[in-house]
């Protein structure tokens, strides 16, 4: 081997990244302990940054296409390692290839229940769960705080690192965007479009990443405040609650009769509804005008002028005679004082009494 071939094999010539993965980030190129040549060749692919570190300082960062290392591509550098006259001779750095790519379908999730404060409900634990699309916008950012100096950092390695950061800028974001219970359980796709404008500035500020989409699959919240969620929801669905109690009453009156015995039930149904009403009306008037009434449901009582009434029930009867009304039931069983059992109920008349006194 000649001098020039064995001098090729100690700088690089050409600098590229072919990725044939989906789940690189971040690459570290491996330089083999070899030094950059003058005038060497630096491949960018769409999709990806190159940047340049020396001594754990961020030089310059390269674009898609192919850039000739010189002197004028390299003005960082060429500060950081003081070269008075430009580049002459090989140098040594470390090249991060950065895949700027969108990345699809990344998953979280709350570890443990967050904690909301909910006008309806007060205080109430929370867990959730969904997927973010994202892609890295600062790569000297993100190699600072995410990757730092991992020589080849994967999707797995990112869920790992940033998992809890996420949510911890989604509880802040739903904490400061004060949404209800009742709508993140109810609305978790307008919900995960509507919190975008709130994570991205801390996401893209504080980790040089850009959330594109965010979207909540499940809120879960106690099994107590799901309950007055569901009545919530029945009662919104019933809407006019006495329009309700109409359509019960009807759709009841229309049951149990058959096809020929829908209208003969609903009549009856009908017919029992006005007498019932009838008997309540003349029970309510009968109250207000006598003194004493009967057993409950009982027909109404007339009265004369005097005090006494014509008609009299057993509690009238056992009034009258300083006896319990049990002892007057058992006396008209026996027939020794006449009256008439009209149902469950007996009725006396005043001179019936009167000859069961004398």
């Amino acid at each position: 081997m000649g001098l020039m071939d064995y001098l090729k094999t100690q700088f690089l010539e050409i600098i590229e990244w072919q990725d044939d993965s989906r789940d690189t980030i971040s690459f570290r190129y491996p330089d083999l302990d070899k030094e950059i040549k003058n005038g060497a060749q630096l491949i960018v692919r769409e999709s990806q940054v190159a940047q340049f570190v020396y001594l754990g300082q961020f030089g310059d960062t390269f674009g898609p296409g192919k850039h000739t290392l010189v002197t004028e591509n390299i003005p960082i550098l060429s500060t950081l390692k003081g070269w008075k006259y430009g580049l002459h001779s090989p140098f040594k750095a470390d090249i991060y290839y950065v895949n700027t790519r969108l990345f699809t379908g990344n998953k979280w999730g709350t570890a443990n229940p967050i904690m909301l404060r909910d006008a309806d409900f007060g205080i109430v634990r929370a867990r959730a769960y969904g997927t973010f699309d994202f892609h890295v916008t600062d790569v000297k950012l993100f190699l600072k705080e995410v990757a730092g100096t991992d020589d080849h950092f994967r999707l797995d390695e990112f869920a790992d690192t940033m998992r809890s950061r996420i949510v911890s800028v989604f509880t802040d974001a739903l904490a400061s965007a004060k949404v209800p219970v009742l709508d993140v359980a109810s609305r978790y796709q307008e919900l995960g479009a509507a919190l975008l404008p709130l994570i991205n500035p801390a996401m893209i500020s504080k980790y040089g990443i850009e959330i594109s989409s965010f979207i909540l699959e499940n809120v879960s919240v106690p099994p107590e405040v799901e309950q007055a969620i569901d009545k919530r929801s029945s009662m919104a669905a019933i809407g006019n609650l006495n329009d309700y109690v109409k359509f019960q009453m009807a759709e009841s009156m229309t049951k149990g009769g058959g096809e020929g015995g829908g209208m003969a039930s609903t009549a009856a149904g009908l017919g029992a509804g006005l007498a019932m009403g009838q008997q309540m009306m003349a029970a309510m008037n009968a109250t207000s005008t006598t003194p004493s009434s009967g057993p409950a449901g009982a027909p109404p009582v007339t009265t004369t002028s005097g005090a006494t009434p014509e008609l009299l029930g057993t509690a009238d009867v056992a009034k009258t005679l300083g006896v319990s009304e049990a002892d007057v039931i058992a006396t008209l069983e026996k027939g020794d004082l006449k009256g008439k059992k009209i149902g469950a109920t007996w009725r006396v008349t005043k001179a019936a009494l009167d000859e069961f006194l004398k």
